[in-house]
C-alpha cells in the first residue's frame, strides 16, 4: 500500500484516546506541521499532556501495538517527519528513503525489510521502523546525540546519570534497560531461546546465535585495515588491531602488567590471589586456567592429538606441536631488541630479556633465592623438598625434573643429537655444544668484573669469582674443611670414606683422583713423569 504526502495536517490528539495508551514510552514524533512562527514538531509527550495522561516515569519506554496501530490510523495518509514541502524535513541530513511499502510487508514478518535486521517480536520491529521512516527530533543535552523515539533519548540519558532502576531479584544486580535485565535473567532460569538450525546449540541472546551461525558459514565481515586479516566477530578485530597499536588497556593493579583483553587480565589475577577454581577429577590438582586443566587431563588419558606432520612425532598441546615444527624449519620469528638474538619461542625472548634488565621476579620463599623464570624456581624448590617427581624406567633413577629425565635417558640410548657443524663432534646436551662451539670461535662472552678476565662458560667464571671474594661455599661434614667447588669437596671426602674409584688395569693400584692414575699408568708404560 503506497502513502501520498497531502496538504493537510491532521487532528492528532482527536484520534488517540487514553484507554489505546496502555504502557507508555518512547515517543513517536508526528506530522512536522509548518506554521507561521516556526516548524514545530509533535511528540508523544505534548499529545499526552494536551490529553491530561499522567505518564509514570517507573513504566518500560514502549509502546503496545496497539497504541501502534492507532496512530498508524490517525495518520493514515501522512508519514512522519513530512510538511507540506519535500525540504521540510531533515534527518540528519541524510535523504529520505522509499519507506512506501513499509505497511503491507511488515505485517508478514519481522524483518526488515530495508536493512534486513530480524526482530523476536513485531512490536520491536515496528519501532525499529522509525530508524528509516521518523526525523531524529530528541537531542541529548549531555553530549548532542539525536534519536527517533524519546524512549531510546531516555535509554541514553542513563549512560550520563548511571541510573541503573532494573534490578535483578535473583542476584540484586542493576541494569540500566529492561531488556539488558531479561537477558540477564536468563542464567538463573537456564533458558536458551535461541536455537542453532545447523548444529542445535542454544544461546541466551541473538546476537550470540548470529556470531555463532558465522562459525557454519565461514563468514568475516571484519576486516583489518592494516594487514588484511578478517574476523568473524567485532570484538575479535578490536583485540587483533592493539597487536598493531600496541596497546594495552587492561592493567593488573597489584604488580603494574598490562594485558590485551580483560580475560587475560582475570586469569593473571589468580597469580596473586591464587585462586584455582578448576579441579582435575582424577587427582584433584588445581590450575588458575581451564585450559590447563584440559591440557594436564591429557597426562592422564595419554591422549596427544596434535601430530607433526613431518617426524610425525605427536604432543598433547597445540602450542608445543608449533614449537617442535620451528625445529624442522629453524624459524626463530622472535627478535631480542638488545643484542638481536633471535628464539623460535616469545617465552625465551621473554626470560632472555631478563639478561639485560638484570630482572629475576621469582623468589624462593625458603631461601630468598631469585630467578629470572618460575621453571627455574619450582626446580630449586625441589632442593628444600627433595622431591624427584621423574623417574628413569630403565635404571630407577629419580630426578626432580623431565628435561634431566630426558638428558639422562640418553645415556641409556646412546643418542646425541646435538652435532657440531666444525667438527662434527656430537652431545648429549644443547648447552654443551654451545659451550664447545665456542672452542672454534674463540668467544668467552662471561667477563670477570674484577680483573676483567674472560671466560668460555659461565660456571667457570662464577668459580674463578670465589678467588676474589674468598668464598667457600661447600663444607666438609666430616672435619668442617671448606672449599671454593663442588668437585673439590667430593675428591677431599674420599679421604675420609677411603674410597678409590679409579684403579689401574695393571696392578689393580687405587686413586681418589683421576689425574694420579694417569701419572700412574706412565709407569707402566716406562714413560717419564717430567721431562
Amino acid at each position: 500500500m503506497k502513502t501520498e504526502c497531502v496538504d493537510q495536517s491532521y487532528n492528532i490528539k482527536s484520534e488517540i484516546k487514553v484507554e489505546d495508551i496502555t504502557r507508555v514510552g518512547p515517543s513517536v514524533s508526528f506530522p512536522m506541521v509548518k506554521t507561521e512562527v516556526d516548524e514545530d514538531l509533535f511528540d508523544v509527550d505534548r499529545v499526552l499532556q494536551e490529553q491530561k495522561v499522567e505518564v509514570s516515569s517507573e513504566e518500560d519506554d514502549v509502546l503496545t501495538e496497539r497504541t501502534v496501530d492507532n496512530i498508524e490510523k490517525s495518520v493514515p495518509k501522512q508519514r512522519a517527519g513530512i510538511g507540506r514541502e519535500e525540504d521540510d524535513w531533515t534527518r540528519c541530513g541524510s535523504n529520505r528513503p522509499d519507506c512506501s511499502n513499509i505497511s503491507d510487508v511488515s505485517r508478514n514478518s519481522n524483518k526488515c525489510d530495508i536493512c534486513n535486521e530480524v526482530f523476536e517480536t513485531l512490536q520491536s520491529m515496528k519501532l525499529h521502523f522509525h530508524i528509516h521512516t521518523v526525523n531524529k527530533a530528541f537531542k541529548c543535552h549531555v553530549c548532542g546525540k539525536f534519536f527517533s523515539l524519546l524512549g531510546h533519548l531516555k535509554r541514553h540519558s542513563r549512560i550520563h546519570t548511571g541510573e541503573k532502576r532494573f534490578k535483578c531479584e535473583v542476584c540484586g544486580k542493576c541494569f540500566s534497560e529492561s531488556t539488558n535485565l531479561n537477558q540477564h535473567a536468563r542464567i538463573h532460569t537456564g533458558e536458551k531461546p535461541f536455537k542453532c538450525d545447523v548444529c542445535g546449540k542454544c544461546f541466551l541472546r541473538l546476537g550470540d546465535l548470529k556470531r555463532h551461525g558465522r562459525i557454519h558459514t565461514g563468514e568475516r565481515l571484519f576486516k583489518c585495515q592494516v594487514c588484511g586479516e578478517c574476523f568473524s566477530h567485532s570484538g575479535h578485530l578490536k583485540q587483533h588491531l592493539r597487536i598493531h597499536t600496541r596497546e594495552r588497556p587492561f592493567k593488573c593493579e597489584d604488580c603494574g602488567k598490562f594485558f590485551l583483553e580483560s580475560s587475560n587480565l582475570n586469569t593473571h589475577a589468580r597469580i596473586h590471589t591464587g585462586e584455582k577454581p578448576f579441579n582435575c577429577d582424577e587427582c584433584g590438582k588445581s590450575f588458575p586456567r581451564l585450559g590447563d586443566l584440559k591440557q594436564h587431563v591429557r597426562i592422564h588419558t595419554g591422549e596427544r592429538p596434535f601430530k607433526c606432520e613431518l617426524c610425525e612425532k605427536s604432543f598433547s598441546q597445540l602450542g608445543h606441536l608449533q614449537q617442535h615444527v620451528r625445529i624442522h624449519t629453524g624459524e626463530k620469528p622472535f627478535k631480542c631488541e638488545v643484542c638481536g638474538k633471535c628464539f623460535s619461542e616469545s617465552s625465551n625472548l621473554n626470560t632472555h630479556a631478563r639478561i639485560h634488565s638484570g630482572i629475576k621476579p621469582f623468589q624462593c620463599d625458603v631461601c630468598g633465592k631469585c630467578f629470572s623464570r618460575s621453571g627455574d624456581l619450582k626446580q630449586h624448590v625441589r632442593i628444600h623438598t627433595g622431591e624427584k617427581l621423574f623417574k628413569c624406567e630403565m635404571c630407577g633413577k629419580c630426578f626432580s625434573d623431565t628435561s634431566k629425565l630426558n638428558t639422562h635417558a640418553r645415556i641409556h640410548t646412546g643418542e646425541k643429537p646435538f652435532k657440531c657443524d666444525v667438527c662434527g663432534k656430537c652431545f648429549l646436551r644443547l648447552r654443551d655444544l654451545n659451550q664447545h662451539v665456542r672452542i672454534h670461535t674463540g668467544e668467552k662472552p662471561f667477563k670477570c668484573e674484577v680483573c676483567g678476565k674472560c671466560f668460555s662458560q659461565l660456571g667457570n667464571m662464577q668459580l674463578h669469582l670465589r678467588s676474589h671474594t674468598g668464598e667457600r661455599p661447600f663444607k666438609c661434614e666430616v672435619c668442617g674443611k671448606c672449599f671454593s667447588q663442588l668437585g673439590e669437596l667430593r675428591k677431599h671426602v674420599r679421604i675420609h670414606t677411603g674410597e678409590r674409584p679409579f684403579k689401574c688395569v695393571v696392578c689393580g693400584k687405587g686413586f681418589i683422583i683421576s689425574g694420579n692414575l694417569s701419572k700412574h699408568v706412565r709407569i707402566h708404560l716406562g714413560e717419564k713423569l717430567f721431562k
